[in-house]
């Protein structure tokens, strides 16, 4: 697996590049948005991540000219910038997700890992299993042991999106911005209502619970 860092904070480049290496990951590293557009082009790496505010090319017109080149290259976006107009100034120019610093590697490690996912899961996949769970993205059906379940849409995309990361921490963070659309954080228990909500449908009454806290992280879904 191959990650492009594109930031100039060496530092921070440091940081993170070591971090992905402990986990088994390929790390490249460019200090400035022209060596990094050249380097990202290749088309070899499962993720990019990109500061913002870079030397010789701005980070956000590095993500359109990938995308001009037809690269989907999933694209994280590091910045110190994180009011609501800047997250979306950055999704709307091409960028798959946003992380504001400062930040803990290890949510910038749950979201390399989720978007590395992304590109290399087919999106014909109609049918995802885990265990005993059965979900069908056609029908929206949702099984467990051979019982069916019956999820509210919230539930279900929850779901879904938890199957999608299965085996990895999601955080708090992340299950905002994607399932619930918000790209900030609305200081509510809404999560905690729905995970709560959607583990008493899965896990009660079997005999293996599947949806697992991970404390001061977030949650997971796991055998």
């Amino acid at each position: 697996m191959r990650v492009m860092i594109v930031e100039d904070d060496r530092e921070t480049a440091e940081h993170i590049k070591r971090g992905l290496e402990e986990c088994g990951y390929v790390a490249d590293h460019a200090d400035n948005g022209i060596d990094g557009l050249n380097m990202a082009m290749d088309g070899s790496y499962n993720v990019i991540i990109v500061d913002r505010m870079l030397p010789g090319l701005e980070g956000l017109e590095l993500i359109r000219r990938l995308r001009e080149h037809e690269d989907l290259t999933p694209v994280l976006i590091l910045s110190a910038l994180g009011d609501v107009d800047d997250r979306v100034q950055g999704l709307r120019a091409g960028g798959d997700d946003y992380l504001t610093k400062p930040f803990a590697f290890v949510e910038l490690l749950a979201r390399v890992e989720a978007l590395s996912r992304r590109k290399d899961q087919d999106s014909t996949i109609t049918e995802l299993e885990l265990d005993d769970l059965y979900l069908n993205r056609l029908t929206r059906e949702v099984r467990r042991g051979g019982q069916k379940i019956n999820l509210q849409p919230r539930e279900y995309r929850l779901l879904e999106y938890l199957m999608r990361n299965s085996g990895q921490v999601v955080t708090r963070t992340m299950l905002l911005e994607n399932v619930w659309d918000y790209h900030f954080d609305p200081q509510t228990n809404i999560i905690d209502v729905h995970i709560s909500r959607l583990r008493g449908k899965i896990d009660k009454g079997f005999d293996k619970p599947l949806l697992q806290t991970v404390r001061g992280a977030g949650y997971m879904l796991k055998p």
